[in-house]
């Protein structure tokens, strides 16, 4: 049995769902909608787990609340937290026994928009927990090379022959734009158009699947490409709200901007942007993935496989 440390943690669960909401909704008048809390209610409470920490989670602009440093760390680990304490629950009232957690990593950030939240759903079917190995993002094909994890949700990266993959599910890659830019008018975006306009990204993009993209759109004549990178999706969210130009991004991301009208997505012209995702795993792990698979393919938001994906809109 693990040693119970001497002393518990300061925060309650109730604290990090708060901050996370806040994250999510951007605003304290936002948060005591989904919240079911006054808004002044949730600014004491917020005051009292900064006080906890330490440290202050946001700050506070006109134009509601934005990540410190501190606080985009506690919500990297607040989603994987609060899952991971719903599956022991679920697990201590099936009368199932803890086993040791698969680990699990994906490629890009992108997927871990709804991941977490399909924990309970997962480790149900597969009958053990799942880890989510976020520290491994970075570099997921050398991790489940050199044992650090078990499966992993790639995009663009190559699995060498020493392990195995299926192919998994699929998102669409739009471009986001404001409202009020030229482009926002059109039905489709061609190539030409978006080489004449800057194109605004995120900084944690893994190289190879910057390269896939780019090769994608706009084939050998990627040099000739203005882009403006940024380290937060909500400073990429924000110029684009500029106009600076326009933002290539996952519709699992793009479609919670689009509520508030000043932002529009639009799609690639001639092709849909499809951005395949396969679940690369070890070999001794084929029945374990085989189900992992089938469960990821019904909670990925238009999860299907991709030889059977619909289209619809964002």
């Amino acid at each position: 049995m693990s040693r119970i440390p001497s002393r518990g943690p300061l925060l309650e669960t109730a604290d990090l769902v708060l901050v996370a909401t806040l994250a999510e909704c951007g605003s304290t008048v936002n948060a005591s909608v989904a919240l079911h809390l006054g808004q002044s209610a949730i600014s004491r409470r917020l005051l009292t787990v900064e006080d906890k920490l330490g440290t202050r989670l946001f700050e506070r602009n006109p134009r509601g609340l934005a990540l410190t440093p501190a606080g985009r760390r506690f919500v990297a680990a607040a989603g994987p937290l609060l899952a991971q304490m719903l599956a022991l629950e679920e697990t201590v009232r099936s009368g199932a026994s803890l086993v040791a957690p698969l680990r699990v990593v994906c490629e890009c950030y992108t997927a871990y928009r709804w991941l977490p939240a399909a924990l309970p759903a997962i480790e149900k079917q597969l009958g053990g927990s799942l880890h989510i190995a976020m520290e491994h993002t970075g570099a997921p094909v050398e991790a489940l090379r050199k044992g650090r994890v078990d499966l992993a949700l790639v995009t663009t990266s190559r699995v060498p022959s020493s392990l195995a993959e299926m192919p998994l599910i699929q998102d669409e890659i739009v471009f986001l734009v404001a409202a009020r830019h030229p482009l926002a008018s059109r039905g489709a975006l061609t190539s030409a158009e978006l080489g004449r306009v800057p194109l605004i990204t995120s900084t944690a993009t893994p190289a190879p699947e910057s390269r896939w993209f780019m090769r994608q759109v706009f084939g050998s004549k990627t040099s000739r490409v203005q882009q403006h990178a940024f380290p937060l999706t909500e400073a990429v969210v924000d110029a684009t709200r500029a106009g600076m130009g326009v933002a290539p991004m996952s519709e699992w991301v793009a479609k919670d901007y689009l509520a508030e009208g000043d932002l529009v997505a639009v799609r690639l012209a001639r092709k849909r942007l499809r951005r395949p995702w396969r679940l690369a795993y070890r070999r001794d792990l084929e029945g374990t993935a085989r189900k992992l698979a089938s469960v990821l393919q019904s909670a990925a938001p238009h999860g299907a496989p991709p030889e059977a994906q619909a289209s619809g809109r964002l």
